[in-house]
């Protein structure tokens, strides 16, 4: 079963400390931002966090020397960005609900439920989960609403690039293949006729690969019944495997594959798994990928380039409009000189630390 690996700078959980009462949860506030504290136990989850995090998008993974630095910026840029996404009135609802059973599809789950059942049994708050991925939801969202629509890459700008890295466009010989797998259906190996039994299964697999084969010969769409007959992993993505060079595949394979044209769909195939029909989407040639191919890569190379500076000027933007207050001892490495630190007014009620006690969770202020 696959794990379910929570978003990092947005995990909370309580610490108990060895020297509290009992009944009392202790939470050291490191930093305020606005009417919002981020603590310690925070802070600490996030650093152990980034120690087994990969990097996003495929790129290059920062020393987790300078990423635990800027652990407190991060925790205080996804504040930030959670209140501006409050006064947007972007709530993440809908996109909550399509991501969470995209998830539940790739673990090959039947429901939600199923979901947060495989949440627990994995030690996962299941409503901490859904938090997180709500709170990337709407910074993503804000992200691309404030910063990224402002971003233009230029046809020039894309060219250049092509022509300056055409060491990056080389590529081998490869054909980007599509599966439909037809499986046999198990039959108990203590069985009376056991024999007999996976015979019939074998015939009856058989006759389906050949009829869905026979429905795509007519005219249906490959990927939309690989969606609905595959029982491969790659179904709900209609069957597609990617790229193989050669010499990646079996013989047999890639002798049948890159002597296919693309769009030809094989006969049926039997293997290990069950019965297979195999289609060749693309079939690329060696040498120099045309420019139009690489394209939109290098748009979005250009994009992200150009995000993370005008991204961190937005961040500090908001930092000079709000009120961010940080412990000393911890320092936000994405802090303006501009920034206004909040004054703090003196308690005016003399009932308020009986009140106080009364709470069984207290936040230690510095």
């Amino acid at each position: 079963m696959k794990k379910l690996y929570l978003p990092l700078a947005v995990l909370c959980v309580a610490a108990f400390a060895p020297w509290a009462h009992a009944d009392t949860v202790i939470e050291e506030i490191i930093a305020r931002v606005n009417n919002q504290v981020i603590t310690r136990t925070e802070f600490q989850r996030t650093m152990e966090a980034m120690k087994n995090e990969p990097p996003d998008r495929g790129e290059p993974e920062a020393p987790l020397a300078e990423r635990e630095k800027n652990a407190l910026r991060d925790l205080i840029d996804q504040q930030l960005l959670l209140e501006k996404g409050k006064d947007l009135g972007i709530t993440g609802d809908t996109e909550l609900v399509k991501k969470l059973d995209e998830i539940r599809k790739q673990m090959n789950l039947e429901s939600m439920e199923d979901l947060e059942k495989a949440a627990a049994a994995q030690g996962v708050s299941y409503e901490d989960f859904k938090q997180n991925l709500r709170n990337n939801i709407i910074t993503q969202q804000v992200i691309a609403r404030e910063v990224g629509q402002n971003i233009k890459i230029s046809e020039e700008e894309t060219k250049k690039f092509y022509d300056e890295h055409k060491e990056q466009f080389e590529r081998p010989e490869q054909v980007r293949i599509s599966e439909i797998l037809i499986p046999v259906a198990k039959t108990p190996s203590d069985a009376a006729n056991a024999a007999e039994l996976e015979q019939e299964a074998l015939v009856n697999a058989e006759a389906k690969a050949k009829q869905v084969l026979d429905s795509i010969q007519k005219g249906a769409k490959f990927d939309e019944v690989a969606k609905k007959e595959s029982a491969g992993p790659t179904a709900a993505q209609g069957g597609d495997l990617g790229y193989f060079k050669r010499g990646t595949l079996a013989k047999e394979l890639e002798n049948l594959t890159f002597g296919m044209k693309p769009g030809q769909v094989s006969d049926v195939i039997r293997t290990k798994q069950g019965f297979v029909i195999l289609n060749v989407t693309e079939h690329q040639n060696a040498g120099m990928a045309p420019f139009k191919d690489v394209e939109p890569r290098i748009q979005d190379a250009l994009y992200y380039q150009k995000l993370q500076p005008a991204l961190r000027a937005y961040l500090t933007k908001l930092r000079e409009e709000a009120y961010i207050d940080i412990k000393p001892g911890y320092a936000d490495t994405g802090a303006s000189p501009n920034q206004t630190k909040p004054v703090m007014m003196a308690e005016g009620s003399s009932d308020k630390p009986k009140e106080a006690r009364k709470k069984k969770k207290k936040l230690l202020l510095f």
